[in-house]
């Protein structure tokens, strides 16, 4: 099986002797605490989950500009994006500190980890700028994941944690949140070699699921993992449980059977392109796949990013930092002439944009509010019903 990123063996940071974790979890209701913003909880549940291997826990500001600035720490390991506690308040938190970080996302505010606090900075306004510029391309305080950013403070608190929870993910997603211990565990079990990995935030109509038969068989994999983001979107996208359900439905009719897993993951939305691109693949690669479909405006919102930034930053990532290999994706559409899903650039000579069946996102919406399931070329009608009862309910 490939090795996790940056090491021979997974770390998840996650306590797993019960007695221990119970200890902890007393112990810590005496220590200084905080409520943590919704980044760095999901942050704590990428770190106890193994996703996040090799880091032991929260970059300081020369590891976070560092890795802004070049995607590589101050000690050399390459990493795509800051991985941080960012608070408004360090409330008399000093270096040396063991402090409980407590869940913002779960009623009770129930303790997620405990830090042990190696340094407690604050980041300058430039500081900021740069951080937001060079992972997100941008300081347009309206693109969601620099909001989301600049909404925690600008307190930074590094050092190792050690992971007690999952949040809300392993009680709320029972049977879909999964680590990367976990996913890789289930590879073993299946007997898979070549595991291709497909991201997702949405509901998979066709067009998703041809491209990942068109991954399998160019690359002969033995099977493909659905893994879909379980955390904070923005507003208007359809919550998790609704896109779960649509997608096992897929799933579950419309690939042979042990070749396709579906799973989720706990961590809030970045937005930042073709920085968590490179993000989703090293985590990929942490939970055991071989290879990770980019397709168009991987991780995009807006016009912030072309349309292939996110394939292309990979040019800059160099032998041997990443054992994970990417397949390009171009748009995939459903040919009327062909009467197949294929991907645009494979088209043949004279084809146009009307052979295709494309529809856009509100006009999706729009069908589906109105009891209406879109064309069968466009989404499986097991998928559409899903969809149609969600947005009916609205």
């Amino acid at each position: 099986m490939i090795k996790p990123h940056g090491s021979d063996e997974l770390n998840p940071l996650f306590v797993y002797d019960s007695n221990k974790n119970d200890e902890l979890q007393h112990s810590a209701r005496d220590l200084k605490s905080i409520v943590v913003s919704s980044q760095t909880a999901g942050n704590a549940v990428m770190l106890g989950s193994g996703y996040f291997n090799p880091l032991t826990g929260y970059m300081n500001i020369a590891d976070s500009l560092e890795v802004a600035d070049n995607m590589h720490t101050t000690s050399g390991l390459f990493w795509p994006t800051p991985v941080m506690n960012v608070v408004a308040n360090s409330q008399d938190i000093q270096a040396g500190d063991t402090i409980s970080l407590k869940d913002p996302n779960v009623e009770g505010n129930p303790i997620l980890a405990v830090q042990n606090v190696r340094s407690v900075e604050t980041l300058t306004d430039t500081q900021i700028e740069k951080i937001c510029q060079k992972t997100y391309g941008t300081n347009d305080k309206e693109h969601p994941g620099v909001a989301a950013f600049l909404e925690q403070g600008n307190v930074v608190i590094a050092g190792d944690i050690q992971v007690l929870n999952h949040s809300y993910f392993a009680t709320e997603f029972p049977d879909t949140f999964k680590t990367a211990v976990e996913i890789r565990h289930e590879i073993k079990e299946h007997g898979w070699n070549k595991v291709i990995a497909f991201q997702t935030r949405n509901p998979m109509h066709r067009a998703h699921e041809e491209l990942c038969h068109m991954a399998m068989d160019a690359i002969k994999a033995d099977g493909v993992v659905i893994h879909m983001l379980l955390g904070k979107l923005k507003p208007g996208d359809i919550p998790a449980p609704v896109r779960d359900a649509a997608i096992r439905k897929m799933a579950e009719i419309y690939f042979p059977p042990n070749t396709v897993m579906v799973n989720g993951y706990g961590f809030d939305m970045l937005y930042a392109g073709p920085r968590e691109a490179v993000l989703h693949a090293v985590f990929r690669q942490n939970m055991g796949a071989t290879h990770f479909i980019i397709g168009r405006d991987h991780a995009g919102v807006g016009d912030y990013y072309g349309d292939f930034e996110a394939q292309e930053i990979f040019d800059e990532v160099k032998d041997g930092e990443l054992e994970i290999e990417i397949f390009k994706a171009d748009h995939t559409a459903y040919s009327t002439k062909l009467n197949k899903v294929i991907m645009m650039r494979d088209a043949p000579t004279g084809h146009t944009k009307e052979d295709f069946v494309l529809l856009s996102g509100t006009k999706v919406r729009e069908m589906l509010g109105n009891g209406e399931a879109p064309p069968p070329e466009f989404s499986r009608p097991e998928v559409a019903k899903i969809l149609m009862d969600y947005y009916q309910n609205l």
